[in-house]
């Protein structure tokens, strides 16, 4: 699955417009890189997302194409 799909899904960043220009921008990390929004998310990827002054570090858990809002975050697992 596409990053900012990922993003999407797991209801990091609410749209995906919002984080295809995240990647655009180079506000998107992940292993330490910075990621395209075509890049192809696997398990135990370590995603940075750098928004404003904030800075959100997860753990991808698992991949889903569909999910409840309420097991979105059960596809990721926060890291700080």
């Amino acid at each position: 699955m596409r990053i900012d799909k990922y993003l999407k899904v797991t209801r990091l960043i609410k749209r995906r417009t919002i984080a295809n220009e995240a990647c655009d921008q180079g506000r998107i990390t992940v292993n330490g890189r910075v990621a395209k929004a075509s890049y192809d998310v696997k398990e135990n990827d370590i995603i940075e997302i750098k928004l404003g002054e904030r800075v959100i570090k997860v753990q991808v858990v698992s991949i889903a194409e569909h999910v409840m809002k309420n097991d979105a975050s059960s596809l990721y697992k926060v890291i700080n």
